[in-house]
C-alpha cells in the first residue's frame, strides 16, 4: 500500500510506502535531535518526500503506553504550532467547542477517528492491547484543545475534513509553512 492509497485526502505527496525506511528514521532522528524508536508509519510527507509526521505504535517497545500516535516531527511545522500555542490560540478553540454544538460534534468525531487510526496501527504493528490508554486520544480531544501539535499531526496524517481544529491550525501556520513548500534541511537529503 502506498502513502497516496493510504491517505487519499492527506499530505502524502510521494508514492513511497507508509512503512518507515532507514532514510526516514535517519531524517526523523535529525528532525527531533534524538534517535527515534517504535515508528510504525510515515503518514505525512513533505513535497520533497521527507517525513512530516511519524506514527508511533501505541505501546513502545519498552512497554510504555504511548497515546500520541501522530507525532509532529518537522521542526518548521513544530515551531509554527509552538508560536500559536504561545499566543494561546488553543484557549479560543476550546471556548468555541464549548459554545458551538456542531463544532463540538465534529471534534468528537475527530477523537473517534484518532482512536480508530490508533487501533489500526496497533493491529498492523502487532502491538498488544493497551488498556491504559483506552478512550484517550491526544491534544485534549474530544472536549478541549490543549496541544496544537497533536491536532495538526492528526490533520496532516489523515487529511482535511476530519479534525476541524487541526484544519484550522494548518490554516493558521500558513504564514510560516504550507504543504506546498519544502522547509527541509538540505542535510536530510538521501545519501547517494
Amino acid at each position: 500500500m502506498t502513502s497516496s492509497e493510504r491517505v487519499p485526502g492527506g499530505f502524502n505527496v510521494t508514492a513511497q510506502t507508509v512503512k518507515p525506511t532507514e532514510q526516514d528514521v535517519r531524517v526523523l532522528s535529525a528532525q527531533l535531535g534524538r534517535k527515534v524508536r517504535d515508528v510504525a508509519e510515515i503518514p505525512a510527507r513533505c513535497v520533497c518526500g521527507n517525513p512530516l509526521v511519524a506514527a508511533t505504535a501505541p505501546r513502545l517497545s519498552n512497554g510504555t503506553p504511548f497515546p500520541t500516535v501522530f507525532y509532529l516531527a518537522h521542526p518548521a511545522i513544530t515551531a509554527a504550532a509552538s508560536r500559536l500555542e504561545a499566543d494561546g490560540v488553543m484557549y479560543g478553540m476550546t471556548d468555541r467547542i464549548a459554545e458551538d454544538s456542531e463544532l463540538a460534534a465534529e471534534y468528537a468525531a475527530a477523537h473517534e477517528n484518532y482512536l480508530a487510526e490508533r487501533e489500526r496501527i496497533r493491529v498492523e504493528s502487532e502491538t498488544g492491547e493497551v488498556p491504559e490508554i483506552e478512550g484517550i486520544s491526544a491534544g485534549g480531544m474530544p472536549t478541549r484543545v490543549k496541544c496544537l501539535h497533536a491536532v495538526l499531526g492528526h490533520t496532516l496524517s489523515v487529511g482535511r475534513g476530519i479534525n476541524p481544529m487541526g484544519d484550522e491550525t494548518l490554516d493558521l501556520i500558513a504564514q510560516w509553512w504550507t504543504p506546498e513548500q519544502c522547509a527541509c534541511d538540505p542535510a536530510w537529503r538521501e545519501e547517494a
